[in-house]
């Protein structure tokens, strides 16, 4: 674990290279104050810069010819970067200079003869470096050589450790890691200089940190037409991902490995190229020792037919010579590369293990244990002791065998796979902990299958990623961790903070993580801006939490209750967009390209993929409630919204930087299942004829539910007015009692509008009425009936705590009014996560569960409530889903003084459609019910006890008999004079037809 280095704040480098960079517009290079805190600046010595460029001339580059090819490789990418800030190259030099007054000194300690010559004087601090594991340190070092005054040295542990020191000085200069693969621009400036240091990058949390491309379908088609026009991914497409992956501070990659992708190895360059940038290969859970079944079986099967002609399947029952020979061939080919070895066996392209001669799990335990002993037999001999890392990845169906008993070596290293959506299915236990080989996890930012896909955007909520990545390193997974990103792009905030995390796990807290946003934008945009965007970012990953814009679908958000909430969710993303055109507006043009790809295209893409089903939505209750033109308007909305969804892709890959991502941003790519796509729409026949008809707010159809007003909350409630025809009719409304307020009083109407009706609490009276709005046109008239609820306010002013109002009581859980740690453990607010502004998580994950004595034993929140209503109710706690295939999840409820509930979340994944785990990660949130009863009106205390730790709640509802049945979102939050003393401000719902389609 990286650890923390003591920094002099009296230092001047630090302001000055923030300072330095300044536009008019706040725009400022990437500085040493915004990498990683794995790298410290360690000297208290107030020391001047190193000059990179002045006057025109760049500081030349020295690294030893016999350092690592890597090493001398990454000092080509410095000097092209110091080239893109100044427009000017400095020189490479592989001698030392007989005269000089400044150089770059770049080597690895043990292969730079130099670099060893000033660490064995002291000239060089190397104590935290040398012997580690990928660490480097930065420093000025005077007259470090005959001849030459002043050098920047950059010298690495081993040849990753001087690779990212290389990189660290290019992000200093203000070169963006993503500079290539987002456009994100470079600032030009006449001069750069760096910080003296000494500036150490420290050992890595986790050893091995990289990403699977996976599902690459529109990759490839990017990669074919704008990279390679003879190749499905090729040695230059890989090309730029190592360079990237070096740049994000990443070693490791399993390659594409689709049908409509080149295999890896299908050309010789890739693995060369690879060894040659110092990146690992590996390969993922169904391609064991580096094969690509899903290409290269079938050919080998046809070369080695048996002896009647026949083909041999890939079952190791069947063929186990033939399959051993498919195997040791290619651990022989790639014996000289530094590589990662996936041992175990599944069936070809991700498919369940076949066994034809093993039928029962433990037969199929004996024929694992065979083929690892045989697989570890041919690396032992093909490749040696060069053969490390052996991984063995328990995917899916293999997880049930490895519980069962599959007997993995203790120097290879267990992968422990999540669900696919961001779940860990699994954690070590003591002794897996204590293994040699150690833990890691292959980790989904992207996914295709069960029960639905999300490869489009980079959905998953940054909190959510740390909240389980911090819960897997807490149980030993350190090792190494590998994430599926798909296609790559989309994923790049995303991917920047899972490999920040990987680097160092300490990082960022429960409460700062959207400190990383507002750093990361920062770095892309500038400083003046990026607290903004961090801003944009984190409502995005809210709004995704309640439905990924991927799983969208009919009748998802209700249109009729809590004032529209599929509208207010509308709103939402309408005041989102907003901001992100109007900052997006305001940059320079040259961030504009990038500021598209990775803020404007995913907040406008989401927001139209919701609108269109909004619109679809509401065009189909239309049609129920007998709706005449406004149906067809609605329609017609919908339909716009998919045309101008397809026109912002379009846009993306053809006019964003030139058209330079042709092909690559493609919502619905063929192979995908289940993917959301052009919502069906109902368009009514034009028929010469006019009528009024109303629906009132809580009814699908006419009036029946009254609209409920509560003195506590205010509430306001919309009628919609329409026309069942397509000829104008005129209409009225009016209000039996003037403190009954509506937001319009009638008109003619060709479609249809909605109307507010509110409550003038000064002048209404006390107690609760039964009044009603009655709307009209000629000799048509429609009663709404409504009930209101005024105590005078009394509940406002004497209510400590939440207010029961319209028949439940609503309450964002990290609201509590008091928290009680016992036991070690506590519960602690997780800011960003969840649905709401912040989820509650008992921490630490690796508490000890308590069953029982809950009062006095678990770690406890407390929410004050006024009850109105008694008897006994449904109270259903959100908590956000997550897994332990080995253990429980659960937590316990109670009321005041009365004994705790138990209640038990799904704690397995299935991988199946429409049961308890699907649900559960398609809404993100697990609904847990129990029942509490009220025996007296007045204050009581709600309490939440923990039982297993990790456990996360988001929000907590009471139904008192007001809540309609099958309802996805929670009502909005109940009114509390601390934490929601407005309840129904700032929540404008949708304005409705009026409402711009972007």
């Amino acid at each position: 674990m990286p650890t923390t280095a003591p920094q002099d704040p009296s230092q001047p480098w630090t302001r000055k290279a923030f300072l330095r960079g300044m536009t008019a517009v706040g725009l400022a290079p990437l500085v040493p104050a915004v990498l990683p805190a794995a790298a410290h600046a360690a000297s208290a010595a107030t020391r001047p810069g190193f000059d990179l460029v002045r006057d025109g001339v760049a500081v030349d580059v020295f690294v030893d010819a016999a350092d690592h090819p890597a090493v001398i490789r990454a000092a080509g990418d410095l000097r092209a970067d110091v080239e893109r800030v100044c427009g000017v190259r400095p020189g490479l030099r592989h001698t030392l200079p007989e005269r000089s007054t400044a150089l770059v000194l770049v080597g690895t300690l043990g292969a730079s003869p130099v670099i060893d010559r000033l660490a064995a004087q002291g000239r060089l601090d190397v104590r935290r470096v040398k012997g580690r594991w990928e660490a480097s340190v930065t420093q000025v070092v005077e007259h470090p050589a005959p001849g030459v005054d002043r050098a920047l040295v950059i010298a690495g542990s081993d040849r990753r450790g001087t690779v990212y020191g290389i990189y660290d000085t290019s992000e200093r200069i203000g070169v963006s890691p993503w500079y290539w693969w987002a456009d994100v621009p470079v600032e030009q400036r006449d001069a750069v200089s760096v910080p003296a240091g000494p500036f150490e990058r420290r050992e890595p949390s986790v050893r091995y940190r990289g990403v699977f491309i996976n599902d690459e379908q529109n990759l490839t088609t990017w990669s074919r037409r704008t990279q390679e026009p003879d190749k499905n991914i090729g040695p230059k497409t890989y090309q730029r991902l190592f360079e990237l992956l070096l740049r994000l501070k990443a070693n490791y990659l399993w390659p594409a490995m689709h049908p409509y992708s080149d295999f890896f190895n299908k050309y010789r360059e890739n693995p060369e190229l690879a060894d040659h940038y110092g990146i690992v290969v590996g390969s993922s859970h169904p391609e064991a020792l580096l094969r690509n079944g899903v290409h290269e079986w079938a050919p080998w099967a046809e070369e080695h037919r048996g002896a009647d002609g026949g083909l041999p399947v890939y079952d190791y029952t069947v063929n186990p010579a033939v399959i051993s020979d498919y195997w040791r061939a290619r651990a022989r080919e790639n014996a000289a590369y530094e590589s990662s070895w996936t041992i175990g066996m599944r069936g070809l392209h991700d498919t369940a293990l076949e066994t034809k001669y093993a039928t029962t799990t433990a037969e199929k335990v004996v024929v694992m244990n065979d083929i690892v002993a045989d697989q570890r037999r041919i690396l032992a001999e093909e490749v040696g002791a060069a053969a490390q890392p052996q991984i063995f990845i328990p995917y899916k169906e293999v997880l049930d065998l490895y519980n069962a008993g599959v007997q993995v070596p203790d120097d290879v290293t267990l992968i422990w796979p999540d669900d696919n959506h961001g779940n860990m299915r699994q954690l070590p236990d003591d002794a897996e902990r204590a293994r040699s080989g150690g833990n890691g996890i292959y980790y989904h930012l992207s996914y295709w299958g069960r029960p639905r896909s999300y490869l489009w955007l980079d959905t998953t909520q940054l909190t959510k990623v740390w909240q389980e990545l911090r819960r897997v390193y807490e149980h030993g997974a350190d090792r190494m961790w590998i994430f599926n990103v798909g296609d790559l792009k989309s994923i790049e905030t995303g991917l920047s903070f899972s490999l920040d995390m990987a680097w160092d796990v300490d990082r960022w807290h429960a409460e700062d993580v959207a400190g990383f946003l507002a750093q990361w934008y920062g770095r892309q945009f500038g400083l003046l801006h990026a607290q903004e965007i961090a801003s944009i970012r984190t409502e995005y990953y809210r709004l995704a939490a309640e439905r990924r814009p991927e799983f969208i679908d009919r009748n998802m958000f209700s249109v009729v209750h809590h004032g529209d909430a599929a509208g207010r969710r509308m709103a939402a993303y309408d005041r989102l967009l907003e901001r992100a055109v109007t900052l997006g507006a305001d940059l320079p043009e040259a961030y504009r390209d990038a500021y598209y790809e990775l803020v404007q295209y995913p907040v406008h893409g989401a927001y139209l993929m919701n609108l269109k089903y909004y619109w679809a939505d509401r065009n189909a209750l239309a049609v129920r409630q007998g709706r005449g033109a406004g149906a067809n308007v609605l329609a017609d909305l919908a339909e716009a919204a998919h045309a101008q969804e397809a026109a912002l892709t379009e846009r993306y890959n053809t006019k964003v930087a030139g058209g330079k991502w042709d092909g690559y941003v493609n919502p619905y790519p063929s192979q995908i299942p289940k993917a959301p796509g052009r919502p069906a729409v109902t368009r009514i026949p034009r028929q010469e004829t006019s009528g009024l008809g109303v629906a009132s707010e809580g009814n699908e159809i006419g009036t029946q539910r009254p609209l409920a007003f509560s003195a506590a909350t205010r509430d306001r409630r919309f009628v919609d007015v329409f026309n069942t025809g397509f000829l104008a009719v005129d209409w009225a409304a009016e209000a039996e009692h003037p403190w009954v307020r509506l937001s319009t009083a009638g008109g003619t109407l060709t479609e249809q509008t909605r109307v507010w009706v509110g409550i003038d609490w000064a002048r209404a009276p006390e107690g609760t009425h039964d009044v009603s709005v009655a709307f009209t046109s000629g000799a048509l008239r429609f009663e709404v009936p409504l009930k209101v609820v005024n105590d005078g306010g009394r509940a406002r002013r004497r209510a400590r705590g939440f207010v029961e109002a319209n028949g439940y009581v609503s309450i964002d859980a990290v609201h509590t009014e008091r928290r009680v740690a016992r036991g070690r453990a506590r519960w602690r607010s997780v800011r960003g996560l969840g649905r709401r502004t912040a989820a509650v998580e008992a921490v630490p994950s690796t508490a000890s569960p308590v069953t029982a004595d809950f009062a006095a034993r678990s770690p406890e929140l407390r929410y004050r409530v006024r009850f109105d209503s008694t008897g006994t109710f449904p109270v259903t706690v959100f908590r956000l889903p997550s897994l332990d295939e080995r253990g429980a999840r659960r937590l316990a409820v109670a009321l005041d003084d009365r004994p705790p509930t138990v209640l038990s979340g799904q704690a397995v994944a299935t991988g199946n459609r429409g049961d308890a785990w699907a649900r559960n990660v398609e809404e993100g949130v697990e609904k847990l019910t129990a029942t509490v009863t009220v025996s007296a009106p007045g204050e009581h205390v709600l309490r939440v006890f923990m039982v297993d730790p990790g456990i996360a709640v988001d929000q907590i509802v009471v139904d008192t008999g007001g809540l309609p049945t099958g309802a996805y979102l929670a009502p909005p939050e109940s009114y509390h004079p601390v934490f929601n003393p407005e309840p129904d401000a700032g929540t404008d719902a949708w304005p409705g037809l009026d409402a711009p389609s972007r």
